[in-house]
């Protein structure tokens, strides 16, 4: 016997959802309109940033240099994370469209994973490139070649796209028996398992264990490093050469409280903050799409002399 159409559509509805909705920021609906304003503006200036940033690098042959080829990809990085995330949140808050397709919000799931997956690993590598640079610097240019951090620019893509690809497959296997409605600005992993009517045991230990083995063991390993380097600043004779040594790390230690924090605050509060307000949580988690994006472009131009008299020459050149 077969089924009629009618019952089959209705089925697969019943699995998977055709569309989701998208609420915002539930319980701040009065401000929301308020709140695109300050979210607007971070995103422009996160694109003109980021696009200024990577522009310089790739135009200017004397910054196609270890350390300003891994800021390049950090551009990337942000450019990808908050794009992927931004736009939809604009809308919503515009009331433009509160609707995304079950397909369309598993794309976002995964890439918005994949970019923050993606940079932790850069974020690692650059860590590693201060930790060359200072304690051993004599070595510097044999050890980190282009050749090098072409290849860590892979394995950081490589490494993402391996830890996100299963979540596909994760939430394509549960079945939704039509609850479709997410008090949230964008899909993420967990916030599309929970409205699955079926056990997420799965879903939940592998979120679990992918951000210990990514990004944890990343901030872990980058903290092994500073801690290294703070030692090898600590014997340096000169104290000018400390202070620039200090400088220069103090930007990246900055980039990373801002990028980690948020974000392990936002994933560890689906496994153990029930208790933490809804609002709350779906804010800190555009912060951590937003926030360092923004602000890494700026960090490391005013930070680092090169880089500010490069993007100078070359917006004043433009402007001619």
């Amino acid at each position: 016997l077969w089924s009629h159409p009618t019952t089959m559509s209705l089925n697969r509805t019943l699995f998977h959802p055709i569309s989701f909705l998208l609420l915002g920021m539930a319980g701040l609906e009065d401000l929301q309109l308020w709140l695109s304003i300050p979210f607007c503006l971070m995103y422009l200036v996160t694109l003109l940033g980021n696009s200024t940033l990577l522009f310089v690098i790739v135009r200017e042959r004397s910054l196609h240099q270890p350390m300003y080829l891994l800021l390049a990809m950090l551009a990337m990085a942000d450019l990808a994370l908050s794009s992927s995330t931004i736009p939809k949140a604009l809308a919503i808050f515009w009331s433009v469209s509160k609707e995304i397709s079950f397909h369309a919000c598993l794309t976002q799931m995964f890439f918005t994973h994949m970019s923050f997956v993606a940079e932790s690993s850069i974020l690692l590598a650059m860590a590693f490139d201060r930790y060359v640079a200072i304690c051993n610097p004599l070595r510097y240019l044999t050890v980190l070649t282009r050749s090098l951090v072409v290849k860590m620019g892979l394995a950081a893509l490589a490494r993402s796209f391996c830890v996100m690809f299963p979540t596909i497959f994760l939430l394509w296997r549960l079945p939704y028996c039509g609850h479709h409605v997410m008090s949230h600005t964008y899909c993420e992993h967990m916030g599309i398992a929970r409205l699955a009517c079926a056990d997420i045991s799965i879903n939940v230990w592998y979120g679990f264990t992918t951000t210990l083995l990514s990004p944890c063991l990343d901030l872990l390993l980058i903290g092994v490093s500073y801690v290294l380097i703070l030692r090898a600043v600590s014997r340096l004779p000169s104290r000018a050469t400390q202070q620039k040594a200090v400088g220069t790390c103090s930007s990246h230690l900055a980039v990373m409280l801002m990028f980690y924090t948020p974000a392990l605050f936002s994933f560890f509060t689906h496994r153990f903050g029930h208790g933490v307000p809804r609002h709350l949580h779906v804010l800190v988690a555009n912060l951590y799409v937003l926030l360092p994006p923004m602000l890494n472009p700026m960090v490391y131009t005013m930070r680092n002399k090169v880089i500010r008299e490069k993007v100078s020459q070359v917006l004043f050149r433009t402007g001619q």
